[in-house]
């Protein structure tokens, strides 16, 4: 076991954990414990767990985002009075002055990405526990807290006659033409949502009448790229996968909703306001 695997063992056994729990849930309210719906809404249900715990940690990127933009007219007057300087020493007093205004400022530019990259371990511990069924249910064997049973009912569960374990690139059995569709539909979904939720961000910090910040064009970057990301990235990953991204990536584009229905355009407002 690689030093990544063993990093990984706790949030395989939480993931499966969680979904075992919804699972169990549903099948005790009386839906079929071998339906790919129940496995479906136990998914969606780890989305759910995970998301609501990250609320706190939304709201910090939210004010984050605010603090960004507040410091972006202090930053360029910075960027202008280094222009041109490339010696050492410069380059230095730069950073330094930098991260002054970073703790004036109260934010640093990775606080914006906090949420996503809390969710990065977990998304991976999701991939590990539905690409590896196939073979465990060959094999017999359960993975994390997922009994053996449990791994043999996932692993030939489908929704739309498209195997959850299925994978445009990789196969897993079933409907082929049904994944392809069911991956599309998800991928398009998946990618209007974060393309959606870009420019909301980049609607609520923009400023009118204000030069273009360097924040500012790292969002309309995003915009652009996360979106390609997820599309390229989509036929990789087996549906269950799929359904997980899908629906964190519409919870996302809710939340924006949510804020822009509270804070008005340019990102008005005290810098710690919730």
């Amino acid at each position: 076991m690689g030093f990544l695997d063993e990093i990984m063992v706790p949030f395989r056994w939480l993931v499966s954990a969680i979904m075992v729990g919804f699972h169990d849930g549903l099948s005790a309210l009386g839906m079929p414990a071998a339906s790919g719906w129940t496995w479906t809404l136990a998914i969606i249900g780890l989305v759910l767990v995970i998301r609501a715990a990250l609320i706190p940690v939304f709201l910090q990127q939210v004010k984050a985002q605010r603090r960004m933009r507040l410091l972006q007219p202090d930053l360029m007057k910075l960027q202008e009075k280094y222009q041109g300087k490339s010696d050492p020493a410069s380059r230095q007093a730069m950073a330094q002055e930098q991260m002054e205004l970073y703790k004036k400022h109260g934010t640093n530019p990775f606080s914006a990405c906090l949420p996503m990259l809390i969710q990065v371990p977990f998304f991976l511990a999701l991939f590990q526990v539905l690409s590896g069924i196939s073979a465990l249910a060959r094999q017999d064997q359960g993975i994390g807290a997922m009994s053996r049973d449990q791994v043999v009912q996932f692993d030939q569960s489908g929704i739309f006659g498209a195997p959850l374990t299925a994978a445009v690139l990789h196969g897993g059995g079933g409907d082929q033409a049904a994944v392809v569709v069911l991956t599309v539909l998800m991928i398009l979904a998946m990618t209007a949502a974060q393309f959606v939720t870009q420019k909301l961000i980049l609607a609520r910090n923009a400023t009118s009448g204000a030069p273009e910040a360097p924040f500012m064009r790292q969002q309309k970057i995003l915009l652009y790229s996360l979106p390609l990301v997820f599309g390229l990235g989509g036929i990789l990953f087996p549906i269950g996968v799929l359904i997980y991204w899908t629906v964190t990536n519409i919870w996302t584009m809710a939340q924006q909703f949510f804020v822009r229905d509270r804070q008005p355009a340019g990102g008005g407002g005290r810098p710690d306001a919730a």
